[in-house]
């Protein structure tokens, strides 16, 4: 079950990160309540993750998650470049998150 917090923490830190381009700097009340929200939520899981994970394998699980969910969102929603060495070092963090959870 620690996997499963951990991963939903991970999609969440993925929410927050888009969020924060929607609250324009913390000026708009309600993209700026729901990401305070998320945030609080993958904060929350993580914490609760962390009872029965190693705390860097899950911090790093966590962050990887994170970024590849804004990398690949940025692309799809925000036009941010893809260029085949952005895809390449997404699929090193893909690849660091599997090991880290193959390794426990």
């Amino acid at each position: 079950m620690p996997w499963f917090y951990l991963i939903v923490a991970g999609l969440l830190e993925t929410g927050w990160a888009i969020g924060l381009k929607y609250t324009e700097g913390f000026t708009r009340p309600l993209p700026t309540i729901l990401t305070i929200t998320v945030m609080a939520a993958s904060i929350a899981l993580l914490g609760i993750a962390v009872r029965d994970l190693p705390v860097g394998t899950a911090y790093a699980v966590w962050t990887g998650i994170g970024t590849v969910g804004a990398v690949i969102l940025g692309m799809v929603l925000f036009g941010d470049p893809v260029h085949p060495l952005r895809l390449a070092c997404l699929g090193l963090i893909l690849a660091g998150i599997i090991g880290l959870k193959l390794a426990g």
